[in-house]
């Protein structure tokens, strides 16, 4: 259905009004693929960790053949709360100090573990000669926020005040996540700032959760559809918020995009794909990031379903999605 351009359209009235957006087709192919290896919608929360975290690497795997150290370490969580762990990844024989990324797993909140995504990160340390640190958080429903944030601070708290032990930088450290992963990035970003917390050079921001309102024209037309829908993004968002989910007393450290100062933060890149729950809300951070006279790079890949270069590494858009990630990174730590 094409809409009348006379008629105002809320997003409320997005779905059946806009016709959805066209995965690549390429990515439609992989997408069938996909669909058959994920979990029934229904599958219980423990069957679906379990299925997710079956995919995170190994140690042989992280070690890339002897070329990164690794090491999980328990550190200090929030007050009153459990250790953090971090895994840690640093290339083998390093001296001296390099920069580093520190890294946020995805999951809509409720799923994964540090060594999920960990292949892409391992590909940008590889390529530059990056520390990764990958943090362990607590997740939804079982804890809500503020559990999962404020573990991820205390990660980067201390990653930052053991810099010279690790190895780092710590005047080059840039924060990156996936999807919910880049929802608490972006609020790490933004507690940092108002907490007078470590120094971050560049935040890295992969198909971000960022609205707990879940109403852009983007949730409506793509309901149903692709890898993460408005459903699946109601229940994460729900597990991690509960009854508050889309009121008003909602923090922007829950949900980044209800903050009302966006500026005095790291600079930012954004990518999302054209067909994904997200587009909206990732666009409009970007948006207001410059109108807060920040720094943001935005990149929207025509046709990109969620996750799709993670769950597609080798499709044509895939690869084109991964080369301007690393030109920012190499700009932004050799400035």
């Amino acid at each position: 259905m094409t809409a009348d351009p006379t008629t105002p359209v809320t997003a409320a009235d997005a779905e059946g009004v806009f016709s959805p957006v066209p995965f690549d087709p390429e990515l439609a192919a992989a997408l069938e693929l996909v669909a058959e290896l994920m979990p029934p919608v229904g599958t219980p929360l423990a069957e679906v960790r379990e299925a997710v975290n079956a995919h995170g690497l190994s140690v042989e795997a992280l070690s890339r053949g002897g070329a990164f150290e690794v090491e999980d370490r328990a550190v200090p969580g929030p007050a009153g709360a459990p250790d953090v762990s971090l895994l840690i990844c640093r290339p083998a024989g390093l001296e001296g100090s390099r920069p580093a990324v520190y890294y946020t797993h995805g999951g809509g909140m409720m799923f994964g573990n540090n060594r999920l995504g960990m292949d892409m990160m391992l590909e940008w340390a590889a390529e530059l000669g990056l520390v990764v640190v990958s943090v362990e958080y607590r997740l939804a429903p079982e804890h809500p926020h503020p559990a999962p944030v404020e573990d991820c601070y205390a990660g980067l708290v201390w990653t930052a005040a053991h810099a010279a032990e690790l190895g780092i930088d710590p005047e080059r450290i840039v924060i990156a996540g996936v999807s919910a992963g880049g929802g608490l990035t972006a609020a790490l970003a933004l507690l940092a700032r108002d907490r007078g917390g470590p120094a971050l050079l560049g935040q890295m921001l992969l198909g971000p959760m960022l609205d707990d309102r879940n109403d852009t024209v983007s949730a409506h037309q793509m309901a149903g559809l692709g890898v993460w829908d408005r459903a699946a993004n109601e229940a994460g968002w729900t597990a991690l918020l509960g009854r508050a989910r889309g009121g008003p007393d909602v923090s922007p450290y829950a949900a980044p995009a209800r903050a009302t100062d966006l500026s005095d933060l790291p600079a930012a890149f954004i990518d999302v794909g054209s067909a994904e729950t997200f587009r909206d809300e990732d666009i409009s951070y970007a948006g207001r990031l410059w109108q807060a006279g920040g720094k943001a790079e935005l990149h929207v890949w025509p046709g990109g379903f969620h996750g799709f270069d993670g769950l597609a590494p080798q499709a044509q858009l895939s690869q084109d999605a991964g080369a301007p990630r690393l030109r920012w990174l190499r700009r932004i730590l050799n400035a």
